[in-house]
């Protein structure tokens, strides 16, 4: 009997140590590594959709948290502050999109109307493919007051916008575009062409005729090849 009672003793003495010493889960914390990166996606999704509807300064944390269906005190065990999850934003879901439209510039380094082109489409397929392009880059990116704009300059500069820019002016000077464009509003003007209709797109009246991305994809590269002169016989 006296054995048995130290044995009991000791398994609950052993109980207490491991609690002791096992850290308790924080609040919100996820109980699986799975779940967790579920919840952080989600989380991810929810603000892209929120700042492209309303804007980064005019959606708070709570708001995102609602949208995903979680605790505000989950959002903040992912992420501190707004600045922290515009920081992840822009790492993991926006800097691979913008880097696809460089990259094609270095693709086509020899043939600059292929590349505009290219260029033009990637935004429209980009678009397409992520329905909070459009809108938060002409509400974010574009605008010069964007906090996104301001963030993504602060953290990465305009390494992608000068990568462009010195391309143009590469091919101005070899004679292979027209030398009387200027670079910076060529990069704009395919803003122009690309997202500002793919954002328009959801806000037309109704009875207005109809635009798709597959007529978007037409226009632009018809434009860009041809202009708007009647073509000659």
């Amino acid at each position: 009997m006296a054995d048995r009672k130290i044995s009991e003793m000791a398994g609950s003495a052993q109980k207490d140590q491991n609690e002791a010493t096992t850290p308790a889960r924080r609040p919100g914390r996820p109980r699986s590594a799975k779940q967790g990166e579920d919840k952080r996606e989600l989380l991810l999704d929810a603000a892209l959709k929120l700042f492209a509807q309303y804007g980064i300064a005019e959606t708070p944390l709570s708001m995102i948290a609602k949208e995903a269906g979680v605790t505000t005190a989950m959002l903040h065990y992912y992420f501190k502050t707004r600045e922290q999850l515009l920081d992840v934003m822009i790492d993991e879901r926006f800097q691979p999109v913008r880097a696809g439209f460089t990259d094609i510039f270095e693709t086509h380094a020899d043939d600059p109307l292929m590349a505009i082109t290219n260029m033009a489409q990637c935004m429209i397929d980009a678009a397409e493919k992520y329905p909070w392009v459009a809108p938060l880059w002409v509400r974010e990116v574009i605008s010069e007051s964007g906090m996104l704009k301001k963030r993504m300059e602060e953290r990465n500069g305009d390494k992608n916008r000068k990568i462009v820019q010195e391309c143009i002016t590469r091919w101005q000077a070899e004679g292979r575009l027209n030398p009387d464009l200027n670079p910076a509003l060529l990069f704009i003007s395919l803003f122009g062409l690309t997202l500002f209709p793919m954002a328009s797109m959801k806000m037309r009246q109704e009875g207005a005729s109809p635009i798709s991305p597959d007529m978007l994809r037409k226009h632009v590269a018809l434009l860009l090849f041809h202009g708007v002169a009647p073509q000659k016989p």
